[in-house]
This record gives C-alpha cells, sequence and structure tokens, in this order.
C-alpha cells in the first residue's frame, strides 16, 4: 500500500494485531492455570510449571526471532512478511492449548506442555516483528504515540473479548472441556483475521543505508543491556505487566473461593476492561501533545489506591457495588501499564543507531518480547506455587482459611511491589518529546557526516538516554559486547 502516516487506514491496520496481542496473552493469563487445575485436574504445581518452562523455550526463540527479523529482506518488507506467516501459526497453536486429552497424568502433562511450546512460539513468529514494525512505519515521536494509543485501543477491545467472552461461551456447554475447545477456535479465528488485515494495511519505510547485518550472536543480544534506555524500558514493562500478570491469574480464584461471588466474574471484569477501553482514548489524545510516561505519572497512583482498598471487600459476600468500582480503578491503571511501554519501544531503535550506527529494531522487541514471557512464566509459576505452599486443593468446593488468606495476600501485596517498582523505573527513563528531539538531530547530523557537538547539554543528554560516553557514541565497535 502507498504509505501516508497520517491517514487512518494504516494506523487501524498498524492496531488490530493488538487484537491477537493482548488477547491471546490475556486468556493464557486468565484461564490456562484454572483450566489446568479445575478441568484438566492438574496439580498446581505441575500447571505452574509448564509456562515456566515454557518460558525457558522462549530464551531461545525470541533472540533468534529479532536477529532473523533484522536480517530478512523480502518485497513485503520483513515484519510484515513474518506476519503473514504468523496469521496462519499463531492461530492454529492458540487452538491446541485447549484441546482436552485423556490418558494418565505423565501423558496429558506432555501434551500441554508441547501445546504451550507451540503456542509460545507462534507468539514469538507475530510479536517480535510486530513489535519492531512501528520504527519502520513512522519517524515522529507523537506520531508513533498516536499509533500505539490506537493499538492500544485495540489492545483495550481484546480485553473485553478476552476477559468476557471466553466464560460467556464456555458456560453455554454442560462439558466444561468442551467449552473450552470452542472458546479456543472462535478466538483462533478472530485472531487469524486480525492479523492478516495487519499484513494487508501496513507498510515499511525502506532506507538506503540501511546495512548488511552480520551472523547474530548471542554477544550481540545481550548488547542491549548496555542501552541505558532500554534497561529502564525493560523496568516499566516487566514491573507494569507484571503487576497485571498476578491480578489476571488470581481473579477467578480471588472471585471464587475468597468473596465466593463466582457468577459475578462477567460483572467485576466489565468494570476492568470498560474502564481500561476508556483509559486507552484518553491515553492516546496525551500521547499526542505530552511525554509517553505520563499516562504511568495518571493510572498508576490509581490503581494502588485501588488495590489497597481490596482488602476492605476480601470476605465472603462482599457486596459487589464496591468490588466494581475497585476493579474499574485497577483497569484505569493496568491500561497505563501497558500503553506506555509499547510507545516507548519504538523509539528504542534510533537509540541503536546512536550508539552502534545500526538499526536493529527486531533485537530490541525480540529481547523485549522474550522479558516479557519469561516475567510472565515466572508470575504464573509464582502463583502455582504460592497456592501450594498456602494448602490450596482444586478438590474441595472452599478452601481453608490460609489458602483464602493466600489468595488475599497474592491479590493484593504482589501487584503493589510491583507497580512502585514501575514508578521507580519511569521516573528514570530518559527520554521524553525534548531528549527525543536531541537524539534525532544528533543521529542526523552523524548521517551527513557533520562530527561531533561541542555543547555539554547535548552531551549530557545523549549520555543520560544511552548510558555511553559520548566519545563512544556512533561506532561500529558497539554492535555487541
Amino acid at each position: 500500500m502507498k504509505a501516508n502516516e497520517n491517514s487512518l487506514r494504516p494506523k487501524i491496520g498498524y492496531g488490530i494485531a493488538d487484537l491477537y496481542g493482548g488477547g491471546a496473552f490475556l486468556i493464557i493469563s486468565i484461564l490456562f492455570i484454572f483450566f489446568m487445575t479445575e478441568v484438566v485436574g492438574m496439580h498446581p504445581l505441575a500447571a505452574g510449571s509448564i509456562p515456566f518452562i515454557g518460558r525457558a523455550w522462549d530464551a531461545i526463540t525470541d533472540p533468534f526471532m529479532g536477529a532473523l527479523v533484522d536480517r530478512t529482506r523480502s518485497r513485503f518488507g520483513a515484519k510484515r512478511f513474518y506476519l503473514l506467516i504468523g496469521s496462519f501459526v499463531a492461530s492454529f497453536t492458540f487452538m491446541l492449548v485447549w484441546v482436552s486429552v485423556g490418558g494418565g497424568p505423565f501423558a496429558q502433562y506432555m501434551y500441554y506442555l508441547i501445546a504451550f511450546l507451540l503456542f509460545s512460539t507462534g507468539f514469538t513468529i507475530v510479536m517480535v516483528p510486530y513489535n519492531s514494525l512501528l520504527p519502520d512505519m513512522v519517524k515522529d515521536y507523537h506520531l508513533r504515540g498516536q499509533y500505539t494509543g490506537i493499538r492500544m485501543v485495540f489492545s483495550a477491545i481484546s480485553a473485553i473479548l478476552g476477559g468476557l467472552f471466553p466464560e460467556m461461551i464456555i458456560s453455554r456447554y454442560d462439558q466444561a472441556s468442551t467449552g473450552y475447545f470452542v472458546m479456543g477456535v472462535v478466538f483462533g479465528l478472530i485472531f487469524f483475521v486480525a492479523l492478516l488485515t495487519t499484513f494487508f494495511n501496513t507498510y515499511e519505510y525502506q532506507t538506503k543505508e540501511e546495512k548488511t547485518l552480520d551472523r547474530p550472536s548471542i554477544k550481540e543480544n545481550l548488547y542491549v543491556f548496555k542501552n541505558r534506555a532500554f534497561k529502564m524500558y525493560l523496568g516499566i514493562f516487566l514491573f507494569g505487566q507484571g503487576s497485571v500478570d498476578f491480578i489476571l491469574a488470581l481473579i477467578l480464584y480471588f472471585l471464587t473461593y475468597v468473596i465466593v461471588r463466582e457468577g459475578q466474574y462477567t460483572v467485576v471484569m466489565a468494570g476492568v476492561l470498560a474502564s481500561q477501553l476508556i483509559a486507552m482514548f484518553i491515553y492516546q489524545a496525551i500521547l499526542k501533545k505530552k511525554s509517553k510516561k505520563v499516562p504511568i505519572y495518571i493510572g498508576i497512583p490509581i490503581q494502588m489506591v485501588a488495590t489497597i482498598a481490596v482488602v476492605f471487600f476480601a470476605y465472603e459476600d462482599a457486596p459487589i457495588l464496591p468490588i466494581v468500582i475497585i476493579s474499574s480503578m485497577i483497569g484505569f491503571g493496568t491500561a497505563a501499564s501497558t500503553v506506555t511501554p509499547f510507545a516507548i519501544l519504538a523509539d528504542l531503535a534510533d537509540v541503536d543507531e546512536l550508539i552502534s550506527t545500526q538499526r536493529r529494531p527486531g533485537m530490541y522487541a525480540g529481547m523485549a518480547t522474550f522479558s516479557r514471557k519469561i516475567a510472565n512464566g515466572l508470575a504464573l509459576g509464582l502463583v502455582g506455587v504460592l497456592l501450594w505452599v498456602f494448602g490450596f486443593d482444586s478438590d474441595l468446593d472452599s478452601q481453608a482459611s490460609l489458602a483464602i488468606f493466600g489468595i488475599t495476600f497474592m491479590f493484593v501485596v504482589l501487584p503493589l511491589i510491583f507497580l512502585s517498582a514501575t514508578l521507580y523505573f519511569t521516573k528514570r527513563y530518559p527520554i521524553n518529546d525534548e531528549t527525543f528531539g536531541v537524539m534525532k538531530e544528533e543521529i542526523t547530523r552523524r548521517r551527513n557526516g557533520e562530527g561531533k557537538t561541542t555543547n555539554p547539554d547535548v552531551i549530557a543528554t545523549l549520555e543520560a538516554i544511552t548510558g555511553y560516553d559520548y566519545n563512544d557514541l556512533w561506532s561500529e565497535k558497539n554492535v555487541d559486547i
């Protein structure tokens, strides 16, 4: 398609793929362990170990995919080429996770482990190139924020679909196993259409100065951790999203066993998801004019207050209205934890160019996706372990007081710790609209062969962004550690 950055078509085309990126991840986060323990009947420790092992597999696939994307040349563009392939792989592997299989415990465990590994690989094939697409579509700082804002609106829509409709589908069937399978098929088809739509309605700029990269290495991928902006970004991303992981993984347990209102799941999730959608529109307007850190400063304090308020309603038959209000406030915060990291990610390719003269958005997206999935696996694994430690027993209709306390403790304390860390790293993140402009001017000057600046303010800004001494910037020696 013809590139027109300001038109609505590429903005929607870019954003709609996050129906998969947000939806698939959300459904897995909410339902996977619950499906394993309540439907399959797997021990919580075994159930929690599957995503944990899956993330070890990601240690291989995500960095490899990032390097592969940066080295791929295609008439479709490297990122869009993999979106085309991934639309088929990702949708099919998502369906496999929700197939109920018989056999003994070991056979069941091996099936779901393999299915999860395949799903995770499909997720990698799609999300690594997708997360590295925006730097090659849009150059302007605020316009990138607009694209990200629209993407996050679709992410919020995917959250509504993924948070509400699975339960509606599953509940229509007498056999929960059948309901989960039908849910997997329905959402697999939705994801397939969304990803194909993105492929046909996006584009990639081809730059004349694009370099042929050497063979990828482990050292090259580890290089991203020398980039100060990336390290601060990773803190925002992992701790912000980690707080969401705990909420999603535990909300069914909290409703079912702590306040004993399992039937109110749809109402509570509607509060979370509706507020997320509203927040995304608000944050999108903010991103057009303000720093990409502002949504965090607005949303996270609101979420922290709401999380503390949960303690006062953590008892059986607690009134549902305050819980819906609290969940809506939490949704406003979780939206911020989503929109800011994805808005920031697009700028890291520019930091890479300033450091090394190369643009490797795929490598950064690969390491970010890998780190995110590792954190998600650790979070889900920790939930499984702590459920066991607190004496949770899936065979019981009502849990012991220690197990109920444990669920409440995890639902409140763990998110608060992670949200505090998110604010810390956001404060330290060095790029805003002003410093981004300074960086882009430096890159343009270096491309034109104009050499180094002597302006001490510019030098200090660039060193704060990159973590490198100014005299060491713009050097091909910096391509790895």
